[in-house]
């Protein structure tokens, strides 16, 4: 698995650290101070684009709605379809929200 290369005490640190934020503000907050404005954006549009993807919508769709380029729909796409499941699972979860 991919993942078990990013695997290591810094990546670990970062997660626990994320799962210790409560709050859509404290997101806010924490992403503000960690990323670029335009890091935040993309990992916003990839999970847009996960959530169309899930849902049926084409690429041409998916493209004029959120601006993403066909290579990154099709590297979401891949995830979606070859990677950890972790777009499945937080998509389920946003879903029972």
């Amino acid at each position: 698995m991919q993942i078990d290369k990013l695997r290591n005490r810094s990546v670990d640190q970062l997660f626990e650290a994320m799962l210790k934020l409560e709050t859509v503000e404290e997101c806010y907050r924490f992403f503000d101070d960690l990323c670029t404005m335009g890091e935040i954006e993309s990992l916003a549009q990839r999970l847009e684009v996960a959530r169309m993807l899930n849902s049926g919508l084409t690429y041409s769709h998916i493209e004029a709605e959120t601006g993403a380029s066909t290579a990154t729909i099709s590297r979401v796409k891949r995830c979606l379809n070859y990677g950890s499941d972790g777009y499945h699972l937080v998509l389920e979860r946003l879903k029972k929200r």
